[in-house]
């Protein structure tokens, strides 16, 4: 099943998508909630009332007419407020090809257990424009991830039993200001304002049902489900990045067994996989200037169009836009 939020009547509405088209999951029965939020909060009951529907509409039974197909849609992120989000380290390609470009070797604890860092779940957005300060494009970056939406509150969590507190996958773009990032982190803390102002989720959230024929085992010694799904995100019509969910090294199970390790998750809390490998200019521009001295660094600029794709959760696409502001906290500096 996929479901995606779009804007109805000027407010935010919950809607089913079959086959490119929208339908309003307020008229697909009673009892299905008309938020994702409320939808997650209801799952148990929600989503078997929802594979029903969905399996009337495509028996073709004459079931209720869709609202408006998926390319007329003003879409938002599917879950437009999660209560948290958390962004994970699984892939070892891009962390070990990352420490490579600055001359640093692997890290034994990146395979003794997953980590992440929690990011502005305020600062969520789907499809359409991400507005950035001027301090933003000093090195702008994007960053191909998936994740996750817990659908069941739960604490302790071991990471056999983990794959069902996942109510689906999608797409994520980690939007990421390099120079305050990198500035920020020399205190060992963060990130935060190279990071807090654009996390990109969507443009649907995809429910395992409908991820079954991707599944695959995971990586030796560990647990839980793993996808075969390609990724790529292209920047003005060119490919810049490829790699495969598969490649995840810690499996979204394993990342939850550890955030819930003496917390509780909540329906609603959103958990990035962490950038695949070649998944962001900072990866590409270290190691093209590794290979050649004369390698020119490539970052976002205003107006540059990202489309991410990833197999099976379709394609999320955002456009670069300037702030008309000369603020510069990079510049009031002590």
């Amino acid at each position: 099943m996929k479901l995606a939020t779009y804007i109805k009547n000027g407010s935010q509405q919950l809607a089913m998508l079959v086959k490119g088209m929208l339908y309003d999951m307020n008229a697909l029965g009673p009892g299905l909630p008309n938020t994702m939020k409320a939808f997650l909060d209801q799952w148990p009951d929600a989503f078997p009332l929802a594979l029903g529907a969905e399996r009337k509409i495509l028996s073709g039974s004459g079931f209720k007419s869709p609202d408006m197909s998926l390319r007329d849609a003003l879409l938002m992120a599917p879950l437009p407020k999660p209560g948290s989000v958390r962004d994970a380290y699984a892939f070892r390609q891009h962390v070990e090809a990352a420490r490579h470009n600055r001359g640093l070797g692997m890290i034994p604890e990146f395979d003794q257990y997953p980590t992440f860092y929690f990011t502005n779940h305020r600062s969520i957005q789907g499809p359409g424009d991400i507005f950035c300060m001027p301090d933003h494009f000093e090195k702008l970056d994007f960053e191909l991830e998936a994740a996750i939406v817990i659908c069941k509150k739960g604490k302790d969590i071991t990471a056999a039993e983990a794959d069902s507190f996942i109510g689906g996958l999608m797409i994520m773009n980690d939007m990421s200001a390099r120079t305050l990032q990198m500035e920020e982190m020399f205190l060992n803390l963060g990130p935060a304002k190279g990071k807090d102002f654009s996390t990109v989720i969507g443009p649907c959230l995809v429910t395992l049902d409908e991820l079954r024929p991707y599944e695959v085992p995971c990586k030796k010694k560990h647990v839980g489900k793993s996808w075969n799904l390609k990724m790529r995100c292209r920047v003005n019509g060119i490919e810049v990045s490829s790699g495969n969910l598969k490649d995840m090294d810690w499996t979204f199970a394993e990342i939850i067994e550890r955030a819930s390790y003496g917390a509780t998750l909540f329906p609603g809390d959103v958990i990035g996989s962490g950038t695949v490998g070649t998944g962001c200019f900072l990866e590409l521009n270290g190691t093209g200037k590794l290979r050649d001295p004369n390698y020119q660094e490539q970052w976002l600029e205003p107006n540059d169009e990202i489309e991410m794709e990833i197999e099976g959760l379709g394609k999320l696409k955002n456009r670069i836009v300037k702030e008309q502001t000369h603020h510069s906290i990079l510049k009031l500096k002590k």
